[in-house]
């Protein structure tokens, strides 16, 4: 049964409002930031199964649509990437960007030779590695329909990817808090007072007011729209140039890439004003139309013979992001208070998003005292510098095995 492209909007909107009622009345989606869509699209993969199973109906959605919404999110990474903010995080961002550099190399080396000790296609372990992982359901979808569309597709590669970035949300949730805790009993830091503590929870001081210079509007909405149209067409072009040559990018790369350009020339060439918000909301909204689509077409039927070599290989995943972060990260922000609540964030985006990296810190600095330099470092590497490093990390394990 296949959708048209309005059809499989309209189901991909129903999925999200399906998603954020279950997630507002079921507290164990929001203890570990399990997205909406997610939710909801995985409620739609399971009744699919059922249908394929009973029926033999395959339901298949509009694939252009889901292409569309994936390039229009990582548009958005890269218009948001002023390297004006990389100046402000100084010396520990350098170092923070290198830690989680060698961590993903460190992550897909893993993946890549686990998988081939139990006989899988080596790309699975990038799969249950950093393109999920580090990457989460976005990544781990644009990666995907590129190994998909290869000379040698990767079945079932979209699926386990979504399952892995699931996995990895709820365990950078789990691993933070523990680990913190851990280093905090070590280093003798002790708890704030019940009264300090309820200040905190009730401020939530974070590291400089996030306030946009102009509030979204029309106007701001139509020039990320006419931004993103440039992302695209180029982008587009760039990648089918590309594709002749052995070292090769995904498209959503360099659609990236294009938005980086079009936000530096036009923050710091034409002094041109950017609003980040418009382009927060359109790209969270073509993300979250993408993560709908994407979850709600995964053919579960495919993974059932995977699953057990893949746990194996998520499994020292965790192991290698605990151990990574208590000895590396750690050691290398400084060994104090700071480098204690950066080795918690780490666990959340080494695992699993952004957000989970953030509640992984606010939970900390709840308890133990704020910490201005993880506020600044954390959302700024997990918002769009490490899908970069990402990517062409990526690219050469993809390039040589």
């Amino acid at each position: 049964m296949n959708f048209s492209i309005y059809e499989t909007l309209m189901l991909a909107c129903l999925v999200l409002l399906l998603g954020r009622f279950i997630v507002n009345r079921v507290a164990f989606f929001q203890k570990y930031n399990i997205p909406e869509p997610v939710v909801g699209g995985f409620i739609i993969a399971v009744i699919s199964w059922i249908i394929y199973s009973v029926f033999d109906v395959e339901l298949v959605f509009h694939e252009g649509f889901q292409q569309g919404m994936m390039l229009i999110f990582f548009s958005c990474i890269g218009l948001n990437a002023d390297f004006a903010r990389l100046l402000k995080g100084g010396k520990a961002l350098i170092i923070f960007l290198g830690v989680a550099a060698v961590f993903i190399f460190c992550q897909d080396l893993l993946g890549v030779i686990l998988a081939k000790l139990l006989n899988l296609d080596a790309r699975f372990g990038l799969v249950a590695g950093s393109i999920s992982l580090t990457g989460g359901h976005g990544t781990a979808g644009g990666w995907a329909d590129d190994f998909m569309s290869s000379a040698s597709p990767l079945y079932a590669a979209k699926e386990i990817g979504m399952a892995c970035a699931t996995f990895g949300l709820i365990f950078g949730g789990i691993l933070g808090g523990p680990l913190a805790y851990r280093l905090l009993k070590k280093n003798n830091i002790p708890e704030l007072s019940k009264e300090e503590i309820a200040k905190q929870m009730d401020t939530h001081e974070i590291m400089e007011e996030q306030v946009a210079k102009s509030r979204p509007s029309y106007r701001t909405i139509f020039e990320t729209v006419a931004m993103l149209s440039i992302c695209l067409v180029i982008g587009l072009y760039i990648s089918d140039w590309n594709s002749q040559y052995r070292f090769k990018l995904p498209t959503f790369v360099w659609c990236l890439f294009i938005g980086i350009m079009i936000r530096n020339l036009l923050s710091h060439a034409f002094k041109r004003e950017v609003n980040n918000e418009s382009i927060d909301i359109v790209g969270n909204i073509g993300l979250s139309l993408f993560l709908a689509t994407a979850l709600m077409s995964l053919q579960l039927w495919l993974i059932v013979n995977l699953a057990l070599p893949i746990m194996v290989i998520l499994f020292f995943q965790v192991v290698l992001m605990w151990v990574y972060a208590y000895y590396i990260t750690y050691w290398a922000m400084g060994k104090d208070y700071d480098a204690i609540v950066l080795s918690a964030g780490h666990c959340g985006f080494g695992l699993g998003a952004t957000a989970t990296a953030v509640a992984n810190i606010q939970a900390v600095t709840n308890r133990f005292g704020h910490s201005f330099k993880s506020f600044l470092i954390i959302p700024m590497v997990g918002a769009f510098f490490i899908d970069i490093l990402n990517a062409l990390i990526l690219n050469i394990f993809v390039t040589f095995i």
